[in-house]
């Protein structure tokens, strides 16, 4: 699956989700919830995977739902 809103990445045995929507601060919208549940999905699947790390790009982690 290719990700719009967050990035998804696995180093050795972490796998990193970082929300991209720096200009609205990471706010929470419909399509960034089913990447961050396909991402987490993937990384449960992995049997490599022993850690995931959930952050945020730009200055905030996430300044909650988008409700624009």
């Amino acid at each position: 699956m290719e990700f719009r809103e967050v990035i998804y990445t696995k180093d050795q045995q972490v796998a990193t989700i970082t929300l991209n929507r720096p200009a609205k601060l990471n706010a929470y919208s419909e399509v960034m919830v089913h990447e961050i549940l396909t991402a987490l999905a993937d990384a449960r699947d992995d049997d490599n995977v022993r850690a995931v790390i959930l952050t945020g790009a730009g200055r905030g982690f996430c300044s909650g739902g988008d409700i624009a």
